[in-house]
């Protein structure tokens, strides 16, 4: 598998699933392309591409929220946050991603 096409097919499809619901891939162009790297990885070796930042539990119901964009899954927490776990995407609005808290459900009054 060629990692820099695969990384440029998950940004593509990446892109229209997030955009729709007002998020967009951080401006860190680094932390992009080491996540990306990450799933592609990750890809690899389970056949999916799962989030970098989420541990697999091999429990097909918890494993399958953290299939990334994991967005539609955590969208409450997400918007509340302003970013996903691993910070590969943000709210549109966000021009400096570290300057988000990362915040834990139960912080943001969802658990």
């Amino acid at each position: 598998m060629n990692i820099e096409s695969r990384k440029k097919a998950l940004r593509h499809f990446s892109e229209k699933v997030v955009e729709p619901m007002g998020f967009k891939f951080t401006p860190d162009a680094d932390l992009v392309e080491f996540l990306l790297e990450q799933e592609v990885i990750l890809e690899a070796k389970h056949g999916i591409p799962f989030c970098p930042c989420q541990p697999l539990r091999h429990e097909r119901a918890h494993d399958m929220q953290i299939v990334c964009p994991c967005i539609p899954f955590h969208r409450p927490h997400f918007d509340a946050i302003k970013r996903c776990w691993c910070g590969l995407f943000v709210h549109k609005d966000v021009m400096d991603p570290d300057t988000l808290p990362q915040l834990s459900a139960k912080e943001v009054g969802l658990e």
